[in-house]
C-alpha cells in the first residue's frame, strides 16, 4: 500500500478510534473496506444489513459471506420499502427519501446496541451527479469516513486487495429501483423482472456490471464498456429476448453506450 493510500486510510482510522461503531453494511466493496478499517481502529464493530425489495437476495448472502471473512458480527434488519408509499411513487427525490429512512433505521439501532457512531461507505468517487442520498445522511448526522479521508474507489479495491478480501474485483452495485425512470411505479414485479433479467445477462453472457432499465415495455440493458462485445452473441440474445417476452415486456434493447452510473439522472 503506497503511502498516500496509508495517510488516507490512517485519517478513517482516526475518525473512528475511540468510538463503538454501526456500519452499514451491504457486503460490497466500499463498506467492506470502511469495515475493516473500523475492525483495526473502533472499540466495537457492528455491521449492520438492511433486506428490503430492493435489494437482490443474493446481496444479503454476500454480506453473511463477507461479515464472517472479516470476522465482524453482522446484523440482519427487515425493511418494507414497498410499504413507503412516498418511495413507490419513485420521485426525483427517492434516494434522499430512502437514504433519510435507512438513517433513521440505523441511529435507531446504534442507540439500541449502545454504539455511538454510525458510518457508511460514500467514498470521493461517488459524488459526481445526481446525489440527494448523501444530504439525506449529513443531515441525519450519518458520517462518511472515507469520503471525509478523501478514498477513491480504486484506493478502497487496492486496500481490499492488500488485505487478500475475496470481494476487491466486485463490481459496484446500486438498489434496484434505479433501473425505473422517475414517477415509474415501483412495483414488486417489476423489481422481480430486472432482477431476473440482469441474472440471466450475467449468466449468459458471462459480463460482470449490468442494468436492466425499465422504459415501459422496454427493457434497455447496459452492460461494462468494455464487456459490450460478449453481448454479440445471437443464441444469447435469442433468449433473453423470450425471456423478456415471458415477463411481459415487448422489446428488450442494448445500450450501445453501455453502463454508467446514475443513467436515469440523464434526463433530469
Amino acid at each position: 500500500m503506497d503511502s498516500t493510500l496509508e495517510a488516507k486510510t490512517s485519517r478513517v482510522r482516526d475518525i473512528l478510534r475511540g468510538h463503538r461503531v454501526l456500519v452499514a453494511f451491504s457486503g460490497g466493496v466500499d463498506s467492506t473496506a470502511l469495515a475493516l478499517l473500523s475492525k483495526m481502529a473502533a472499540d466495537e464493530t457492528l455491521l449492520v444489513t438492511v433486506a428490503s425489495q430492493t435489494v437482490p437476495s443474493s446481496e444479503t448472502d454476500r454480506a453473511r459471506r463477507v461479515a464472517d471473512e472479516l470476522g465482524l458480527p453482522l446484523r440482519v434488519v427487515e425493511y418494507d420499502w414497498l410499504g413507503n408509499p412516498a418511495l413507490v411513487k419513485n420521485p426525483p427525490e427517492r434516494c434522499y427519501l430512502c437514504k433519510r429512512a435507512l438513517a433513521t433505521l440505523w441511529l435507531s439501532m446504534a442507540q439500541q446496541h449502545g454504539l455511538t457512531l454510525v458510518v457508511e461507505g460514500t467514498t470521493a468517487s461517488d459524488m459526481e451527479g445526481h446525489r440527494p442520498g448523501h444530504a439525506a445522511l449529513v443531515e441525519a448526522g450519518v458520517v462518511s469516513p472515507l469520503l471525509d479521508a478523501g478514498l477513491t474507489k480504486s484506493d478502497v479495491r487496492e486496500l481490499l486487495r492488500s488485505h487478500g478480501l475475496s470481494v476487491a474485483g466486485l463490481p459496484s452495485g446500486a438498489c434496484l429501483a434505479t433501473r425505473f425512470p422517475y414517477h415509474t411505479r415501483v412495483t414488486a414485479e417489476r423489481l422481480a423482472a430486472v432482477e431476473t433479467i440482469e441474472g440471466l445477462v450475467i449468466r449468459r453472457f458471462g459480463v460482470r456490471s449490468v442494468r436492466a432499465r425499465l422504459h415501459g415495455d422496454l427493457v434497455r440493458i447496459e452492460v461494462g464498456h468494455d464487456e459490450r462485445p460478449l453481448l454479440f452473441d445471437s443464441d444469447g440474445l435469442d433468449e433473453l429476448h423470450r425471456a423478456v417476452r415471458a415477463l411481459g415486456m415487448r422489446y428488450v434493447t442494448v445500450d450501445v453506450w453501455g453502463y454508467r452510473t446514475g443513467s436515469m439522472d440523464e434526463t433530469l
